[in-house]
């Protein structure tokens, strides 16, 4: 058992919907802090880290929107999960969209290669986040955070994971991909990342996660978890960026966070695209609390 450091990351820029970056406070609402702490961990709370508003922010290039601000960021956020890594702590990002990714597992990357290894990557989402600036539809960087750790993207972004790519594709899976842009089909097919689709969900269950897992300890020092919550169904979880119907059911999302737990493997685990505004009484904030305690080894049993 590790002591947990909380970062905080309150930042939309990287998103087409304004309000995920009110996710991280609407997670201490739910009673974070204390969920964590009842299973026996200390909680550091290294910081919070806060990105400029849309009215006030340049947008820069409309292929990379906001892509000065979310590279600060970045740095911020990858300074900060260093801090906690070298403290000995287990990392827990709470999100703000899916850009602030760069910062948080580049810096996970960063700090297990200074020590000769490698990590893997579980990327649990219902988008891929495998666009370039050259394949995007939006512009929004929150799409494109996956490509970018596997070394794919704007050099400003790949220079985040210390200009190199963060994790080798034979150490990357997706799990509950279901709406995937033309350019991320193709450079999931180049670069070999492994794709649970939902349908392959539905039909195989629970095997799915084992076999991600395997996929992320293979010669690594263990692994770094991303739960969008968008993975999750939209009647399980409303308040969420870009939410797609057909996801994973509330159990189904436990059981991706219990056997992480069981696994012994997990480095770091971020938490991303709450959206309090599109929320029900803050359910989604509560459901996010639980899938954390799964994580950190709370079981039924």
């Amino acid at each position: 058992m590790r002591d947990v450091a909380l970062v905080s990351v309150s930042i939309d820029l990287g998103a087409g919907r304004r309000g995920v970056d009110m996710g991280p406070s609407a997670l201490l609402i739910a009673g974070i802090t204390e969920t964590i702490e009842s299973l026996g961990y200390t909680v550091s709370e290294i910081g919070t880290v806060t990105a400029g508003g849309f009215e006030t922010t340049d947008r820069g290039e409309t292929k990379t929107r906001f892509l000065e601000e979310i590279v600060e960021v970045g740095h911020q956020v990858g300074t900060m999960v260093g801090e906690g890594l070298a403290n000995g702590c287990l990392p827990l990002i709470l999100g703000g969209d899916h850009s602030l990714s760069v910062g948080s597992a580049g810096a996970v990357a960063k700090h297990f290669r200074a020590l000769g290894e490698s990590i893997g990557v579980i990327w649990v989402d219902a988008h891929a986040d495998m666009n370039r600036p050259e394949t995007t539809p939006s512009g929004n960087i929150h799409g494109m955070s996956l490509a970018v750790l596997l070394g794919h993207g704007h050099p400003r972004l790949v220079d985040l994971c210390g200009g190199t790519p963060a994790v080798r594709a034979e150490n990357v899976s997706i799990l509950g991909a279901r709406d995937l842009d033309p350019g991320e089909k193709a450079l999931i097919s180049e670069s070999g990342v492994r794709v649970f689709t939902m349908s392959e969900i539905d039909e195989r269950g629970g095997v799915c996660m084992e076999e991600a897992l395997q996929r992320a300890n293979d010669g690594t020092g263990g692994f770094h978890l991303s739960f969008d919550l968008d993975s999750l169904d939209p009647r399980v979880a409303p308040g969420v960026g870009t939410p797609v119907q057909g996801g994973l059911t509330y159990r189904e999302g436990h059981l991706v966070c219990e056997k992480a737990a069981r696994s012994g493997e997990l480095l770091s685990f971020e938490v991303v695209e709450l959206n309090p505004v599109l929320d029900d009484r803050n359910h989604t904030a509560q459901m996010a609390v639980g899938l954390v305690g799964s994580a950190l080894g709370k079981a039924i049993l």
